[in-house]
């Protein structure tokens, strides 16, 4: 299946009524009153755009565009991951056990950390702008904006994405104890 064409579902799939009908008034100059009156979906919106070749996998300008006038950020985000070459997944390409071994980490510090996961989260090399756009799309939900943030660094490590580098950069920032979680996890043994 084309990546491009699932994000694009994925986008109409998360749009309001509201929000479909100002990207269709955003297309009254690219797209003639007929067919835009026939457009009951986001797909039925962005098959016409691809159609007309206003927008395609390496022409997301007008997308990007008419994404921010609606303000949605979260999309915005998926977006311009997408032409970072973001579109495969990065778990993906981590052997099972470290993924098994990323998801305790993962849980232990969402569970364990507080107000200070930014610290953590620069420490692992992540820039202020995307920490921002993840704080935009997940405003009242901490655990969210630190598991996201994590799922950050975990897709631009891709393969290079280790515990241990998280176990080191909490050690960096002084939390210890939970590292020190994170390694009693891992010696757990899995059920």
């Amino acid at each position: 299946m084309d990546p491009f064409l699932s994000l694009l579902h994925s986008f109409s799939m998360n749009l309001s009524d509201t929000e479909l009908s100002a990207l269709k008034f955003l297309c009254r100059d690219k797209i003639g009153k007929r067919k835009l009156e026939s457009v009951k979906t986001g797909n039925d919106l962005f098959t016409i755009l691809l159609d007309q070749r206003e927008i395609a996998r390496e022409k997301v300008d007008f997308l990007q565009v008419m994404i921010k006038s609606i303000k949605r950020e979260d999309l915005l985000m998926q977006l311009e991951e997408f032409m970072e070459g973001g579109h495969g997944d990065a778990v993906n390409h981590l052997d099972e056990k470290e993924k098994y071994q990323q998801k305790i980490a993962f849980e232990v510090i969402c569970d364990n950390i507080g107000k200070n996961w930014k610290m953590l989260i620069r420490k692992l090399g992540i820039s202020d702008t995307k920490i921002d756009r993840i704080l935009i799309a997940n405003p009242y939900n901490l655990q969210e904006q630190l598991m996201q943030s994590l799922r950050e660094w975990q897709k631009w490590k891709g393969k290079e994405a280790k515990v241990a580098d998280l176990i080191k950069a909490l050690r960096d920032c002084k939390m210890n104890l939970v590292a020190d979680k994170i390694e009693d996890e891992l010696l757990q043994p899995r059920n």
